[in-house]
């Protein structure tokens, strides 16, 4: 990291030690940082030394969602856990949500850290995020790992809504497109729709914490724009369709690893990446929901591990 950039500014050192149960070593091994595009400033959690590996999070979390392998990753690696546009930390901004502008947003926000080359893992919003990377930087990525979603615009998945298991499990889709009204119904109420998230697209409702529930709940309670940029990338769902069929006109090239919950998406994630990348290579985590890393976090890193490192 080009640490003398004036891009780039150090997070308040007390920042890691606010959070929930993180040890010391965790907050001595990592440091709290803000990167400014041209467009958007950018915060994340970097540490480590080695190869570059960039952890991009999904929908409603953080970067802290990957807290519990980044120690591991980084004894061989340079870890970016950051948070994209409109979560956490980060800016919020009345639009750029598509998935061609988070990626350049991404792109450029590697760029001024320094590293030009580098290995991504997404989960949810950030599988989306990692395959626009791949498909408009392809010479940025070296391999790509994606993490328990499916891609708007690869397969028809829309029609899985009419199957009620299915339907049960994504209809926050729908309502999260709305405009407004979402808002106005969940705003006081974050605790019940987001703690319903949590508890029913894991493997059973109390694999994940407490504490880490209620830190992603009170991050999104924070301000009116946190909960509204929240939704702002379901709404330019239409756009990321767009976006994604003339990607898949030319497949990505480089390695795809596609990781699943034996109880969420399962075969769903390679069987999308299969349809727009050459080579891809499986692994279905048994008796796990979708929030893979941290209902299984060491399933995780044993399948990352020896892909990041071939």
């Amino acid at each position: 990291m080009d640490s003398k950039n004036k891009n780039i500014t150090s997070n308040d050192a007390s920042y890691l030690r606010s959070l929930p149960n993180l040890s010391d070593e965790f907050c001595t091994m990592f440091e709290s940082i803000f990167v400014q595009t041209d467009d958007v400033k950018l915060h994340a959690v970097t540490g480590g030394s080695g190869p570059v590996v960039l952890l991009i999070g999904g929908w409603p979390e953080t970067w802290y969602q990957w807290r519990l392998i980044m120690p591991e990753l980084a004894k061989q690696h340079t870890v970016v856990a950051v948070d994209a546009r409109g979560f956490n930390l980060s800016d919020t901004t009345p639009s750029g949500y598509d998935s061609a502008t988070i990626a350049n947003d991404l792109a450029k926000f590697m760029t001024i850290l320094g590293y030009e080359k580098f290995s991504v893992v997404g989960h949810d919003l950030g599988m989306w995020a990692g395959y626009a990377l791949a498909a408009d930087h392809p010479d940025r990525l070296i391999r790509l790992a994606v993490v328990d979603a499916v891609i708007p615009g690869v397969a028809d998945w829309f029609t899985m809504l009419s199957v009620k298991p299915l339907n049960d499990f994504l209809w926050h889709f729908a309502f999260n497109r709305v405009d407004d009204i979402n808002e106005q119904l969940v705003r006081g109420r974050e605790d019940i729709y987001f703690k319903y998230q949590f508890a029913t697209k894991a493997a059973n409702p109390d694999v994940i914490p407490a504490y880490a529930v209620s830190y992603y709940v009170d991050v999104l309670k924070s301000s009116p724009e946190r909960l509204r940029s929240s939704f702002e990338y379901y709404r330019v769902i239409d756009t990321d369709m767009a976006q994604n069929r003339q990607r898949k006109t030319k497949k990505i090239t480089i390695p795809v690893l596609a990781i699943a919950g034996e109880v969420a998406c399962n075969s769903f994630t390679a069987n999308d990446m299969r349809l727009i990348a050459d080579d891809v290579s499986e692994v279905i985590i048994p008796a796990c929901g979708h929030f893979v890393p941290e209902e299984a976090p060491d399933a995780l890193f044993a399948a990352l591990q020896p892909f990041l490192n071939s």
